[in-house]
């Protein structure tokens, strides 16, 4: 079947189980961007699935995500966890491939959303490796933050990168999570306040620095090393070494 129908039956669907229409330029944008080319079993089925050992949202969950967002051509975004990109190229398709900043902790992650995007037709979207719960400074400020993953609250790193009528979007709880916009207020005792609440979600959490002692290892190179361990890679001067730019090197 032409990929084109089965997105505007994709948000047909949403629309329907989320009772009511979706922001004309989330819906147009959905309609818009072939998510055949980021993920390869049923693309345009309603429901979460695995690739590149990373959970994938549903349709519906981006689309509630990208809709809370709200969102203007020329925004700068930034995206914290890119998944497999899928949610980065509808941002990049409303406000433009460059004004969208994407960062994950994953490196297989962070390849895949860039291939995925390059092939998709958004290559100029920038994703990079980076620990969520520092941002992207480099780039800031930024008019609008999504996060990716449950929270409390905000880290403040991010907050401290938004533009100053800058939002930021994250699903805040632990279990099942409330979608919620909020603002920087350095009055606040958390640094934000709440302007929106949206629907309910469940993903898994960002860990911050110090926030969760009992999660796993904030040291990547012990965290990744018992991963790689697990899958039965072994590379006697140790699995990081692969990722070296030898080109810089040399």
């Amino acid at each position: 079947m032409d990929p084109a129908v089965l997105r505007d039956d994709m948000v047909e669907g949403l629309e329907y189980g989320l009772d009511e229409p979706l922001d004309p330029e989330v819906s147009w944008a959905m309609r818009t961007v072939p998510r055949h080319e980021f993920l390869d079993e049923a693309p345009y089925e309603n429901r979460p699935t695995e690739a590149y050992g990373t959970r994938v949202l549903a349709p519906k969950t981006a689309a509630q995500f990208v809709d809370a967002l709200a969102a203007d051509e020329g925004d700068d975004v930034l995206v914290v966890g890119a998944g497999i990109g899928y949610t980065v190229a509808v941002i990049a398709e409303i406000v433009g491939d460059r004004h969208v900043h994407a960062v994950d902790i994953d490196r297989r992650v962070v390849s895949a959303a860039r291939s995925n995007l390059e092939s998709a037709g958004y290559g100029d979207a920038l994703v990079d490796r980076r620990d969520g719960a520092e941002g992207l400074p480099e780039y800031a400020p930024y008019d609008r933050i999504l996060l990716e993953a449950a929270v409390v609250r905000p880290p403040t790193a991010l907050l401290d990168q938004l533009a100053p009528e800058g939002t930021i979007v994250f699903p805040r709880g632990m279990g099942s999570q409330q979608i919620v916009v909020g603002e920087r207020d350095r009055s606040a005792p958390d640094g934000y306040r709440i302007l929106e609440e949206y629907g309910l979600v469940q993903l898994g959490p960002l860990l911050a620095k110090g926030e969760r002692h009992t999660g796993p290892a904030r040291n990547r190179t012990v965290r990744e090393d018992a991963e790689f361990q697990s899958q039965g890679y072994f590379a006697r001067s140790g699995w990081e070494y692969d990722w070296v730019d030898w080109e810089d090197q040399l």
